[in-house]
């Protein structure tokens, strides 16, 4: 069987607290990161796993990240994930974080066999007046957890 070749395009500028998530998942599954405007859309026919990561701004992925997702070629069944971090998590919260994002990449052909989130240092509008919430997020424990789910997505893919 082939090796799986893995590629994380990501934006990530306020605390690169989304960052700090997609080393890990580039560590685990041996993927370079991109930011969108490093890579041509076409190049993505190389890899046979996509992770697609940002921050949440608003109830969705940066405005950069699905300004890039409009511009992706269809393709086949294409394996991709997504993640992001955010002010405010939980199961409900993600679904409708990556709404946008996964409907995007959708109707483009993606296939997306999983999704990740975790709370992220935010001091968008007035919680910068206050120091922020998530101070030290991502921490150890958010970074084991996408550690295990990169993990657990390699294993998935390679059976």
């Amino acid at each position: 069987m082939l090796p799986m070749k893995s590629l994380i395009v990501l934006f990530s500028y306020h605390h690169n607290n989304t960052q700090k998530v997609a080393e890990v998942f580039a560590k685990v599954l041996d993927a370079q990161i991109k930011t969108p405007q490093q890579i041509n859309p076409k190049e993505l026919q190389e890899y046979s796993l996509i992770g697609f990561g940002a921050g949440i701004d608003s109830g969705k992925h940066y405005r950069e990240l699905l300004d890039f997702a409009d511009t992706l070629p269809q393709v086949t069944d294409k394996k991709a994930f997504i993640f992001s971090t955010s002010g405010i998590t939980g199961k409900k919260k993600l679904a409708k974080d990556h709404l946008a994002l996964r409907e995007k990449l959708q109707s483009k052909g993606y296939l997306i066999v999983d999704e990740f989130q975790c709370k992220g240092f935010n001091t968008n509008s007035f919680l910068k007046y206050f120091g922020g919430m998530n101070k030290g997020r991502p921490n150890e424990e958010d970074l084991k957890n996408a550690a295990e789910f990169a993990k657990s997505l390699k294993q998935s893919l390679q059976t």
